[in-house]
């Protein structure tokens, strides 16, 4: 039987078990390492720190405001054209320029190696844009601002927006890229013109960086532009950040401009003048109506017209305004200058007898009238009313002593009544017309030019030579501007025009009986003027045409220009219609109606009171053996 294993004492393990366990390794060196690592990892942290926030601190700076703000334009907003009632001819709704960042548009940013080229063929279909071209606008490292699109419609931004949005949601989920991160839209205006192309050869239009190209717009740009201004701010990823700060200069809008146009007889002018010239079949044609009392402009229409709101579908050779930049021969309307000057040198009266035969010979040639007539006795109220060119050289060769001396005094009167110089509208393109100084009218032109031909005129200056007539001998220089109204609401009127006295009052009045007699009379060619009820005072014209393409006489130039009422004018029509092929030529049969058309609208507009008093006409004619 064994015996039983004594207990182990109590109080642990015995002394040599102590004695023989494992002694640990003191932790003085291991804490000295990890502290000289330590140290070495401030230090190098520390050295950086310096580097960054004093050493380089100006240039790591610069490279951060590079990468995080932006500087865009604000436009200014555009001041308005309107006509003389406040009618907006010309005005600017909200639109949106369509922008880009090409930063955000490079492989490190976008993370995608044809950004711009994806980018591209998304925005053009949209922006109407050749694809190659927003490729290179997108791939520039040179700018973080590019425009791809100037005032597009608030509908094509949604439709960008939209599609960037789409391609942010398969990016998320791994199907696709977002490469529209980096396109913007800045909210700006588009020139549009309510009425279509009504007045569009006064008013122009505006190219595609929103500048004045043509007409008033061009003129008038550096008021109604105003002043842009600019937008820095910040942004992360494509987004602007509200809470990083941003500093504006304001943007000046523009000037409004009130023209002294009136909305409605420019329609009607407008209308009148483009139906004869489709139903002539001829070139071009227009109409001007002026203020006889202020010399304002009511209406400067031109057909064929375009459209300013399509500019870049319009006929490039249409987008001018050939009322102020076309030089005519004005033919017999120009006549009245003749008939001034007779009467104003004292030279003749309207009753003074003038025998005209049926060929006049002179210089190196024999001058006839429109048609073949026996010799005819007239009055010098007759010449004018028969438009005869025999009758006016007769009348115009009793201005001097000899002819040079005529042609002086002659030359005088045309350059009073504004020929030759131009009209001081300013207008873009506009032609001072031709007229030589009488030391160098040829052997012909010192004949030809009495009764309208070897000069040549705008459709403003004709217009005005009638006007002065109708105010009485005096000239007031064309205006097509009324005044300003400034971003504060305050209206600046225009400039008061030029006035200057080129005949009497007496002489006026004789010539304008002359012109009624031109009307009234059954003798008289402007019988297709009459109103009734009103007294009208007008003269036809019937030239041959310069062709502009070959510089020698084809076709003719049909002309018509008068005032009304005639014994308290208050209006001046001029119509002329360029090479008209089909039916009439004559400026009786072609503008007559024209003018009949627009005077009576024109009177009626402006709420003319009808003629008083009747008047029967200046004796046409006499008798020989009396």
């Amino acid at each position: 039987m064994t015996s039983p294993r004594p207990p182990r004492p109590r109080g642990g393990r015995p002394e040599r078990d102590r004695a023989s366990a494992l002694r640990l390794a003191t932790p003085r060196p291991r804490l000295r390492l990890v502290g000289v690592g330590l140290t070495l990892v401030m230090l190098v942290f520390a050295v950086r720190l310096v580097q960054v926030q004093a050493v380089g601190a100006a240039s790591y700076a610069e490279q951060a405001a590079l990468n995080r703000y932006v500087q865009v334009p604000l436009t200014a907003e555009r001041g308005d054209i309107t006509d003389r009632s406040g009618t907006a001819l010309a005005t600017t709704v909200d639109a949106y320029d369509i922008t880009a960042d090409p930063l955000l548009f490079s492989e490190e940013e976008s993370g995608v190696a044809d950004a711009p080229e994806q980018a591209a063929a998304l925005l053009a279909p949209i922006l109407g844009r050749d694809e190659a071209e927003l490729v290179d606008l997108l791939d520039d490292p040179e700018t973080r601002y590019v425009v791809l699109a100037r005032a597009q419609t608030p509908q094509t931004w949604r439709q960008i927006r939209d599609l960037r949005g789409t391609l942010a949601e398969q990016a998320s989920k791994g199907t696709g890229d977002q490469v529209l991160s980096g396109v913007f839209a800045t909210e700006t205006e588009k020139r549009v013109y309510p009425n279509g192309d009504l007045a569009a050869a006064v008013l122009g239009f505006v190219n595609g960086e929103g500048q004045g190209a043509g007409g008033l717009e061009a003129q008038l740009d550096e008021r109604l532009a105003g002043e842009d201004g600019t937008i820095t701010y910040a942004q992360s990823g494509g987004r602007r950040v509200p809470t990083a700060g941003e500093s504006e200069q304001p943007a000046v809008p523009g000037s409004d401009v009130e023209l002294t146009l009136d909305r409605d007889i420019q329609w009607a002018a407008q209308d009148a003048i483009s139906e004869q010239v489709e139903a002539s079949d001829a070139d071009g044609g227009y109409v001007v109506v002026q203020d006889t009392t202020t010399g304002e402009i009511l209406a400067l229409a031109n057909a064929p017209g375009y459209d300013p709101n399509a500019i870049a579908s319009a006929d490039p050779e249409l987008l001018g305004n050939p009322a102020l930049q076309d030089a005519f021969e004005p033919g017999s309307t120009s006549k009245l200058v003749t008939m001034a000057a007779v009467l104003e040198e004292r030279a003749a009266t309207p009753g003074t007898h003038v025998t005209v035969p049926n060929r006049l010979p002179r210089a190196d040639r024999s001058f006839a009238d429109h048609e073949e007539h026996e010799t005819l006795y007239l009055t010098l109220a007759g010449v004018l009313a028969h438009s005869s060119n025999i009758g006016t050289i007769l009348a115009a060769e009793q201005l001097g002593e000899s002819q040079p001396e005529a042609n002086e005094v002659l030359h005088s009167y045309l350059d009073a009544f504004g020929f030759g110089r131009p009209t001081g509208l300013g207008f873009p393109g506009e032609t001072a017309g031709i007229l030589a100084p009488a030391g160098e009218w040829n052997a012909s032109q010192q004949y030809t030019i009495p009764f309208g031909q070897g000069l040549s005129i705008n459709a403003v200056q004709a217009a005005s030579v009638y006007s002065t007539v109708a105010n009485g001998g005096e000239r007031i220089a064309p205006s097509l501007v009324r005044g300003w109204r400034g971003p504060d609401g305050q209206f600046e009127p225009a400039p008061e025009p030029e006035r200057s006295r080129v005949v009497s009052e007496e002489t006026a009045e004789q010539l304008g009986e002359m012109l009624e007699t031109v009307v009234a009379s059954e003798d008289g060619t402007g019988s297709a003027a009459r109103i009734p009820g009103y007294r009208v005072a007008g003269k036809t014209g019937t030239s041959n045409r310069v062709d502009p393409e070959t510089g020698a006489y084809s076709g003719y130039t049909s002309s018509f220009a008068g005032f009304a009422p005639a014994d308290q004018p208050r209006v001046t029509v001029y119509c002329a219609v360029q090479n008209p092929t089909e039916g009439a030529y004559t400026g009786s049969e072609v503008c007559g109606p024209v003018f009949n058309e627009v005077m009576a609208f024109a009177l009626a507009a402006l709420q003319v009171p009808p003629t008083g008093t009747e008047f029967g006409g200046l004796p046409v004619s006499f008798d020989p053996d009396e």
